[in-house]
């Protein structure tokens, strides 16, 4: 892929997440300190924007602060109610304690097999970054 087709796509993706949901997702990172929290949201996929509609706090079965694992159990239940509430699951939400928003090699390997957007809060830097994977990992636009 050459890299003018390459840089124009990467402009095109965008995830819009409001600032009351940004909170939720903070509240929920500062309450599960010292370890990853994580959660999936809920929305609709227009175009090349994520819209993101509702949120769905998971719980860290791993209670680590370098991993998180969401349980089959939960997962079965999320699916269930989006598809209940006919919305798709356009995102996983996860923090990191300790260190940047930048996806782990760990995180990498499940983006391959979830390809949804990845939000990732650094509880260090106390920012939000969203993520792709493609052929590399493309980080994309967050706006409200």
């Amino acid at each position: 892929m050459d890299d003018c087709h390459y840089s124009s796509r990467i402009d095109l993706q965008k995830i819009s997440i409001t600032e009351s949901q940004k909170k939720i997702l903070v509240n929920h990172a500062d309450n599960e300190k010292p370890n990853e929290s994580c959660a999936i949201l809920f929305g609709k996929i227009e175009a090349q924007k994520t819209l993101v509609k509702e949120i769905f706090l998971t719980k860290n079965i791993d209670e680590s602060p370098i991993n998180f694992t969401i349980s089959n159990e939960e997962l079965i239940k999320v699916y269930k109610i989006a598809d209940e509430k006919n919305m798709q699951v356009v995102g996983i939400f996860h923090s990191h304690p300790n260190s940047d928003a930048y996806p782990s090699n760990t995180d990498k390997k499940f983006m391959f097999s979830n390809p949804v957007v990845w939000i990732i809060y650094s509880g260090i830097a106390k920012n939000f970054k969203a993520y792709t994977l493609e052929s590399d990992i493309i980080e994309i636009l967050i706006e409200e």
